[in-house]
């Protein structure tokens, strides 16, 4: 493992909720640095990916995990939030811009920012930068790169998708066909035919790069899975980020005996109340840890660097169980974890 630190828990369901309504202000910033005595000097710029605050997913949990540092050790933060179809030059800006503000350690969230932030880590040398979902550029030395083992976490999800479903007939809703989605699909393909071999996995992706707004398209996300469950589909998984509310939508309209799988964050606690109780579980992916660890090393004054990868051995992927729906396939999943942890299940993150 590459892991050099030990994991801290954290994000309550209630501090998610709270996180999940936050929000930059109209000119796409929040300067959160007015916390009274601050214990640290360091201060913390976060890029946002498309969606920002507000998505209940991918952003909001690393929100979550910049409000528990703010809190613990009283620094300055600021956040930046990124438009829809933006162009690399507008991430380019966004990073230098925190870079230029004197903030040190700068986090990039999301693998869109890899190329932007390969030209600008070079510019800022003295800077220390946080790639989330990205390794390309783990060889520079003011890049530190936050990394997933998500096809383990999708795995398991998959699994109970083909336990819970009476058609034998699931669905994958991906917001961007990228190589980092695919580990999603990877993972939650093979975990549903170690259940059932012959289940039928539908596969649907909302944009192709460089279009990225399928991370923030809820419309879509509700046509493609109405789609699905017209042809057969009775549990959909959703990587998508905020476009994940419309296939919870789509799910909570087809009614009872459907079910949707959330992913990222615990979206049974954050999700609208008119849709919660179809999600079954979420494949929970801890971008909030992997943040407050990051800048917690900073403060310490022994920045994380290189290549900090997080998987089901140290509950840095997980999956939920705050709906009580989820715990009649609970021992399934308990035991294929432990396979996957011991090695005696090996799982491709490719398609």
């Amino acid at each position: 493992m590459l892991r050099v630190t030990k994991l801290v828990a954290v994000a309550a369901a209630a501090t998610f909720a709270l996180a999940a309504c936050g929000g930059g202000s109209s000119d796409g910033s929040s300067d959160a640095g007015d916390t009274g005595s601050a214990k640290s000097d360091v201060k913390v710029g976060l890029a946002y990916d498309v969606g920002g605050r507000g998505d209940q997913s991918f952003n909001d949990s690393a929100g979550v995990g910049l409000d528990k540092a703010k809190s613990e050790f009283g620094i300055d933060v600021k956040e930046l939030e990124a438009s829809a179809n933006e162009t690399d030059s507008a991430r380019e800006e966004r990073l230098r811009l925190l870079a230029q503000g004197g903030y040190n350690p700068v986090i990039a969230v999301g693998f869109a920012y890899a190329t932007s932030l390969g030209k600008v880590a070079k510019e800022f040398p003295d800077v220390q930068f946080g790639i989330i979902d990205d390794s390309s550029l783990e060889k520079v030395s003011n890049v530190t790169s936050l990394v997933f083992a998500e096809e383990q976490g999708s795995f398991l999800v998959g699994a109970i998708a083909a336990e819970a479903s009476k058609s034998g007939n699931v669905g994958f809703v991906g917001g961007v066909n990228t190589p980092l989605i695919q580990k999603f699909e990877a993972g939650f393909k093979q975990g549903a035919e170690s259940v059932n071999k012959d289940i039928k996995v539908q596969v649907k992706y909302l944009t192709q790069p460089p279009d990225f707004a399928g991370f923030n398209a809820p419309d879509k996300g509700e046509t493609t899975a109405q789609g699905m469950i017209d042809a057969g589909a009775d549990v959909i998984y959703a990587a998508a980020g905020g476009s994940g509310s419309g296939v919870f939508k789509a799910i909570a309209a087809a009614g009872k005996g459907n079910w949707a799988i959330g992913v990222d964050s615990d979206q049974y606690l954050t999700a609208d109340s008119a849709v919660k109780d179809y999600i079954l579980t979420s494949m929970l992916k801890r971008v909030d840890t992997s943040v407050y660890d990051f800048i917690k090393s900073a403060v310490d004054g022994k920045v994380l660097t290189g290549k900090q990868e997080f998987d089901l051995s140290d509950e840095g992927i997980a999956y939920s169980t705050s709906n009580d729906a989820v715990k009649d396939y609970e021992a399934k999943a308990d035991e294929l974890k432990k396979q996957i942890i011991s090695g005696d299940i090996k799982v491709s993150a490719t398609p």
